[in-house]
Parts: structure tokens; sequence; C-alpha cells
């Protein structure tokens, strides 16, 4: 090694001391800001994570609720169906008890005789067409008094009967299907 090379020499090693602290300030600085690009992406991800888990968790319940939406609805409308009929049924039973009052009167001549055989078929037919559509009479005489199913107009005190039973039908009460349309107005006996 020649003389020159050994004075660049040692002028590069005491540069390269002289230096060794700014070097190593600047390399903690790269090293701080490579930290610190890895904790804002740390960050950033994470915080993507929680939005995408907020926006399922957002979906699943409007799935939910939308779910529960179309079973209501769904239920709404079978029992729509199920008791499509009520409003019918109900204008038709003061007809219906017409027909019975009417049925109820003795025929003195042969002209009344063949009307009230009309009427009769009439009323038939009429609580056929009731019967295909689910309506049953509540029966009620000889019945235990239930109030779902009667309203008690009087009261008696019969001999022989036991207490909160029916004795008499005031007036006919219907069922549609497992619902009651028209409670039996009834006597009890006390």
């Amino acid at each position: 090694m020649s003389v020159s090379e050994k004075e660049n020499s040692q002028e590069f090693t005491e540069t390269a001391e002289e230096t060794k602290p700014e070097t190593e300030a600047v390399e903690a600085e790269v090293k701080s800001e490579a930290e610190g690009e890895e904790g804002t992406q740390d960050a950033a991800e994470e915080n993507w994570q929680e939005k995408a888990e907020e926006a399922e968790n957002r979906y699943l319940r409007l799935r939910a609720d939308f779910d529960n939406y179309r079973r209501r609805i769904q239920k709404e409308n079978e029992t729509l169906q199920k008791y499509r009929a009520q409003n019918v049924v109900t204008g038709i039973l003061p007809a219906l008890d017409n027909f019975e009052r009417a049925l109820n009167i003795e025929v003195t001549n042969d002209e009344s005789e063949s009307l009230l055989k009309g009427m009769k078929m009439v009323h038939a037919s009429l609580l056929e067409a009731l019967k295909q559509e689910g309506v049953e009479v509540i029966e009620s005489v000889g019945q235990e008094f239930d109030p779902n199913l009667h309203q008690a107009v009087m009261q008696s005190s019969e001999e022989g009967v036991a207490s909160n039973i029916i004795t008499e039908e005031l007036q006919k009460g219907y069922k549609l299907k497992d619902r009651v349309i028209r409670p039996s107005m009834v006597k009890v006996n006390e």
C-alpha cells in the first residue's frame, strides 16, 4: 500500500467515524419511518376489518329483518285467506235468523205448507253453503257456559239442572273455522 493510499484510507476511516453518528441517526429515522408506515398500514388494515365486520353485521341484521317481514306477511296472507268469508257470513247471519223464525211459524193450509217447504229447501242450501266455507253452529243447550262461545243474557233457576248449564238458546251462535263470529245468546241456570 502506498502512502497516498494509506492517507486516503485513513481519511476515509476518520470521515466514516465522524459521520457515524449522523449515519446512525439517519438509519434510525428511516427505520422509524418504516415502522411508522407499518403501524399506519396495520391501523388502516384494522380499520378496514372493523368496517367490513360492521357492514357484515348490518347485512345480517337487514337480512334477518327481511326474513321476519316475509314470514309476517305470509302469515297475514294465510290468515286473510282462512277468514276471507267472514264479512259475507256476518252479512248473511241476520237473513239466516229470519229464515229460522219463519220456519217456526205453524201453517194452516196447503199453500202455506208448500211455501214453508220451499223456505226449508232454501234454508238447507244456505246452511250447506256456509258449512262448505267452514261455518259451524255453536252448540249451547245442555252445554256448560263458556264465555268465549256464549253470551249470557238471562239466568234461570231450574231444578234438576246443574249450575252454570245452558237451559235455553235465544239466538244461535256461529264459528268460522276456529274464530267465533257471533256468540250464542243463552239463558244459564244459576
